[in-house]
């Protein structure tokens, strides 16, 4: 045997660059508007302002009732169960759900709970990230193609356009279009499919265990933690996994 021969390491695989990045929506790209400014903002819109004090104790009960982008609610009422199951599979669902469980916080704004929910329609419901527009810019600059993979049963393709990021998505694979779920390989693979990208070159960055899912479809996976609205949540990393510089 000669003497460089060694079967002490697996042999040597050629580095196979990454040429599609799929990232998540919420928690990833963007967040949803503290909850503060989102009940005032939607008692705003049904005639009625709320003071700052007012409005706090009614968001804290709304986001633990349940919130689109808030943590899990603390109670599903029996008759909101089949369209919370269903809520990322069909917009009808998603909207009873939410405008469902708002609604079992009793306040005297008249239409509350539609208001809020027309929030989460809206671009400034949400805010991108600090680190979202200049890290799909890089890799739309470096020929990467881009999809959105989210959990979500409305249309976000506008709010992209709105905050002037359209151009930097090349397709998204959204559950209520696609039919499936993450952690489902086959979201992950659609998207592969929707950029002609091998899922053995295409790289999945979310913030959840669903996202890592994107694994048993053959992708790499990056999980970064959700961070709060406004502050920059680590996405540059995404760009030395990909192989440009920031």
């Amino acid at each position: 045997m000669p003497d460089d021969a060694s079967t002490d390491h697996p042999p040597h695989r050629p580095h196979r660059p990454v040429e599609a990045v799929l990232f998540d929506f919420h928690g990833t790209l963007a967040q949803v508007e503290d909850p503060v400014t989102w009940v005032r903002s939607a008692a705003a819109a049904c005639g009625h302002e709320l003071d700052r004090g007012k409005a706090t104790v009614l968001a804290d009960r709304l986001v633990t009732a349940g919130r689109a982008g808030g943590p899990l609610p603390h109670r599903v009422p029996p008759g909101l169960a089949m369209h919370w199951a269903d809520r990322d599979l069909y917009a009808e669902s998603h909207r009873a759900a939410y405008t469902g469980l708002a609604a079992t916080v009793s306040t005297d704004v008249e239409g509350l709970a539609d208001a809020l929910y027309e929030r989460l329609l809206a671009p400034d419901g949400w805010l991108p990230y600090p680190d979202t527009e200049p890290t799909l810019r890089t890799l739309h600059d470096a020929g990467i193609k881009v999809a959105v993979v989210s959990n979500i049963a409305f249309d976000i393709r506008p709010l992209f356009d709105a905050w002037g990021m359209g151009s930097l998505i090349d397709a998204y694979a959204l559950s209520y279009e696609v039919g499936r779920t993450k952690p489902d390989p086959a979201i992950f693979l659609r998207a592969c499919g929707m950029l002609g990208a091998d899922p053995e070159r295409t790289l999945m960055v979310g913030d959840t265990p669903a996202d890592a899912g994107a694994v048993a479809a053959g992708c790499a996976a990056l999980v970064l933690p959700a961070a709060e609205p406004g502050r920059p949540n680590g996405l540059g990393a995404t760009l030395a996994l990909a192989g440009c510089a920031a």
